[in-house]
């Protein structure tokens, strides 16, 4: 059992390490900050223009570009901290070599870096739904649990990764193909909505990204959008993206806490 004081340290040591990382990400920039705009608002307004004025797929979806960016958003914060979870251990290899603390430590930190980072990004996308006519309401408060769940899920598989890229070190190349077929499969690009036949709706809501892009769709873009709860079939059902998200993080911690002791010597 870890002591309140042990949890204090742990938590003193994840703020430093992230808001450290944080700063040096940017340091001798210019622009600072506003880097970590740079590539998810290239990367949008590329996708707005193919799929909006090639494509058309704006037609019936209400504020279908202002959706795109808040999926795109919470998608790029998951990816962010699962891609620098992978090498974080090994990347601090000498920090482990040197002090005694927990490694647990270290993926904590980058996801602490990456909601960081996602609050800054956020922000920029609420300016642009402002200017898109999609004004706050208190259902954007439902933005809390669905950033919570998100960064849950992140940061189970994030553990589950480090602990593996230590001594498999093919983890990195097969994660990053992973996660590229995961984001579209992720309902980041489209809605998922009653145009997508049933049996695709339900499999394509058992991924827990695309059940919290639609509810972020519900809370944030277009209240008359249905549910999560509402497409996949009711509240039982729902349990199985829920169950994935609770399974990756016990997963992932049990993996990692296994893995500890022996880090530092396997590094």
């Amino acid at each position: 059992m870890i002591s309140t004081s042990e949890l204090r340290r742990i938590f003193n040591l994840v703020w430093t390490l992230a808001v450290t990382d944080f700063r040096l990400r940017f340091y001798g920039s210019t622009l600072g900050v506003l880097w970590t705009l740079v590539r998810p608002f290239a990367f949008f307004g590329v996708i707005y223009f193919v799929f909006t004025e090639i494509a058309g797929l704006d037609a019936n979806v209400e504020n279908y570009g202002v959706y795109i960016l808040f999926a795109m958003v919470l998608f790029n914060f998951f990816a962010e901290v699962t891609v620098t979870s992978v090498q974080c251990l090994v990347e601090r290899e000498s920090l482990l070599r040197k002090m005694a603390f927990e490694p647990i430590v270290i993926p904590l930190s980058v996801t602490a870096t990456g909601l960081m980072n996602l609050m800054t990004t956020l922000g920029a996308a609420l300016i642009f739904a402002l200017a898109n006519g999609v004004y706050p309401t208190l259902m954007w408060l439902q933005l809390i649990p669905i950033v919570l769940l998100l960064a849950i899920f992140a940061t189970g598989i994030g553990m589950l990764l480090s602990s593996l890229y230590v001594r498999y070190r093919d983890v990195f190349p097969i994660w990053e193909v992973m996660s590229q077929i995961l984001f579209y499969a992720s309902a980041v690009l489209y809605v998922v909505d009653p145009t997508v036949p049933d049996k695709y709706q339900q499999a394509l809501l058992y991924n827990p990204i695309a059940s919290l892009t639609t509810q972020m769709r519900h809370a944030v873009i277009d209240s008359d959008a249905p549910t999560t709860v509402s497409l996949i079939g009711g509240y039982a059902e729902l349990l199985i993206p829920l169950g994935i998200i609770a399974g990756a993080f016990v997963a992932g911690a049990f993996v990692f806490r296994r893995a500890s002791p022996r880090i530092a010597e396997n590094l």
